[in-house]
């Protein structure tokens, strides 16, 4: 154990590598990497890097930086490889795993803290979520991490100002490249409260320039792409951003409590740090009572403010999970070096911790074995490797419980994410049981076959674009109706599109061909959802039917197509 303490930056690297790195490619592609996924392809095939697309549409909600680096991998490694566009996903996770460690170790110089810390933030469920798909959140609250790190050093060094002066602007600049300003008010804002809650604010004054520089800096790294996209297509931003911004007060809103429960989101590490909130326990017990103080209100700071927006979702906790992590650190540090010292009240929820986590990993075999069943078929071996795995796992746990060797268990809570990483993600087809699944790629090949336009009736499922490898037309935009000038066409209707689509077109010639369903799940379980499913029809215009003049809209049934949902 001690010669894993004197290398912890090795011993993050490894744990990040197994958590990050391995399987890459095995789970589906998601909506949120779908929406990047098909703005890097066409980056790379129509030449979009600054307008930026999504199905040919503009699409300048967020800010291109995550975007370009999945392209740039892509041009690296293969456009249809979805390992390599998950690739700079999974960097940024190592990136802020490391960042967090090295901020913990300045803030304490107590390298055991730090690596545990460290290590609770790798194996945390939203951390290893987000660090797994190619998605906006952990770039942009990853270069925070960057930008925090080379602050705190600003202040606390006694040269290079100028240097982590220049570093915190980059790092801010490319936090904000990366997903506007949340992470500057999810996670940097917090991080300034809470200093200024111990009025660790000494300094200001002999700095003031570098900080200016650093400030403007990151203003310029910010905002140039956005002046950019205004004097290009100034129009088209406005009207995004007047919908991004009413979808704040409009859209997913929550009640202010909705986040209270923010220390589930870590996972494993529920319980402990739920317990690692009791500043009133806690705080004479740690070892570094000041920055635990610290990090205890940057995680209250940080929840309290993404409480005020109206707009709620439970992913948009990933930036509590970095200080909470910190604050958890300080707990199970006193636990693995002071359980012997602790009272039996003391060591119920620690014991709660783990035992739970041994009797998961125990039970899985029997109850695994009983959910699947015929599923398994053809994935025995994972199943029974993992099985394996976990009765070893669960027997650790217990044993080292009982011999009160507290290290043991606590590695073994990090072997148990490891083991369902490695050995269990290669078990996640088994839980894709759709028989009809049928992928959007097969209308893509035989489109090519039958040189036949394909057109989409309503809106756009991102997983079902990315898979079908190229932008499908719509025929409804903003409510109006834009007619196909070809003779014969190919038309995707979703659910909610089917009888607005009939009436359109009850004077043509219509033919149902088959039903594209991306569904992981089959039809009447919880999670089959219609916004994966599409009918294709064939429509054939007659000469009487078919518009003489090349109109783009028509104007039979225009006022009911402008009230169709989007």
């Amino acid at each position: 154990m001690k010669k894993w303490l004197n290398h912890p930056v090795f011993v993050l690297s490894a744990v990040s590598f197994v958590v990050f790195f391995t399987h890459m490619d095995t789970l589906l592609v998601n909506i949120m990497e779908a929406r990047n996924f098909i703005t890097a392809r066409e980056m790379i095939q129509d030449g979009h890097w600054l307008l930026t697309t999504i199905n040919g549409e503009a699409r300048y909600q967020k800010p291109p930086l995550p975007t370009w680096l999945t392209a740039w991998s892509a041009l690296i490694f293969g456009i249809k490889n979805v390992a390599a566009l998950r690739l700079p996903a999974a960097i940024m996770g190592l990136f802020t795993v490391l960042m967090t460690y090295a901020l913990a170790l300045k803030l304490t110089r107590n390298k055991i803290y730090a690596m545990i810390s460290g290590l609770i933030l790798t194996t945390s469920f939203y951390i290893v979520f987000a660090g797994r798909n190619g998605q906006w959140d952990i770039f942009t609250h990853g270069f925070m991490m960057g930008a925090i790190y080379c602050l705190h050093e600003l202040f606390n060094r006694p040269k290079r100002w100028y240097v982590y002066a220049v570093l915190t602007g980059l790092f801010l600049g490319a936090s904000f490249m990366s997903k506007g300003p949340v992470s500057v008010y999810a996670l940097f804002l917090p991080y300034i409260i809470a200093l200024l809650i111990q009025k660790r604010y000494s300094g200001v004054r002999q700095r003031w320039l570098p900080l200016l520089v650093g400030g403007l800096i990151a203003i310029v790294f910010s905002s140039w792409w956005h002046l950019y996209i205004n004097t290009y297509d100034g129009e088209t931003l406005a009207q995004i951003t007047k919908k991004e911004t009413a979808n704040w007060t409009s859209y997913n809103v929550k009640p202010f409590y909705y986040y209270w429960s923010f220390f589930i989101q870590s996972g494993l590490w529920t319980i402990v740090a739920l317990v690692s909130l009791f500043y009133g326990y806690l705080k004479s017990r740690v070892s570094d009572q000041k920055a635990y103080a610290l990090v205890f209100w940057w995680t209250i700071s940080a929840v309290v403010l993404l409480s005020l927006i109206p707009e709620k979702k439970p992913r948009y906790l990933l930036p509590v999970l970095i200080p909470l992590a910190l604050t958890t650190g300080f707990y199970m540090e006193y636990v693995l070096t002071q359980y012997n010292k602790m009272t039996r009240l003391e060591r119920f929820p620690v014991y709660l911790h783990f035992a739970l986590l041994g009797a998961i990993c125990l039970a899985f075999p029997i109850g695994g074995y009983l959910y699947l069943d015929v599923a398994l078929t053809g994935y025995y071996f994972w199943f029974f490797a993992l099985s394996g795995a976990l009765l070893i796992i669960g027997v650790v746990l217990f044993w080292a419980l009982n011999k009160r060797r507290m290290w043991i268990a606590f590695y073994g809570s990090i072997a148990l994410i490891l083991a369902i990483i490695s050995i269990g993600l290669p078990l996640s087809p088994v839980l894709s049981l759709n028989p009809n699944y049928v992928p959007l790629s097969e209308l893509h090949q035989w489109q090519d076959k039958e040189d036949l336009p394909v057109y989409e009736f309503g809106g756009f499922t991102p997983e079902m674009i990315w898979d079908y490898g190229r932008p499908i037309p719509g025929l409804l935009k903003d409510g109006v109706f834009k007619m196909p000038q070809e003779a014969r066409f190919g038309v995707l209707v979703s659910q909610e599109q089917l009888d607005h689509f009939t009436q359109r077109f009850s004077a043509y010639t219509v033919t149902k061909v088959k039903r594209y369903d991306m569904n992981p799940q089959a039809q009447g379980q919880r999670m089959h959802r219609p916004r994966l499913w599409r009918d294709f029809f064939v429509i054939e215009q007659s000469p009487n039917t078919r518009p003489s003049d090349g109109a783009h809209t028509a104007e039979v049934g225009k006022k009911q197509d402008q009230e169709a949902p989007q």
